[in-house]
């Protein structure tokens, strides 16, 4: 198993919950509009810096992340937008 945290622009979570559905990911916990500095720029939500990204937190099993990576890519290059996976070994999730 394998824990995923996924970052990207606010407005593409909506578009990226469809997407972890259509791939069988039936739960995940997000942090909407987080504010932070990275390679994107600053996203603090405000009036001279008004983007924001979004972090969703889900598990799953090790042998699906690199399809569910590419999809997340694929949607991403196409529309423009950012997107950043990071994922930890999972021991167990009870």
């Amino acid at each position: 198993m394998k824990l995923l945290m996924i970052i990207v622009d606010s407005e593409c979570r909506e578009e990226l919950e469809v997407l972890l559905q259509q791939n069988g990911v039936t739960g995940y916990s997000e942090i909407p509009n987080a504010h932070g500095v990275g390679a994107t720029g600053v996203r603090m939500g405000s009036g001279a810096h008004p983007e924001t990204s979004s972090i969703f937190f889900t598990v799953v099993e090790a042998d699906r992340v690199e399809a569910l990576k590419k999809t997340l890519h694929s949607y991403c290059d196409a529309g423009g937008s950012h997107m950043k996976m990071i994922q930890w070994a999972v021991e167990e999730a009870v």
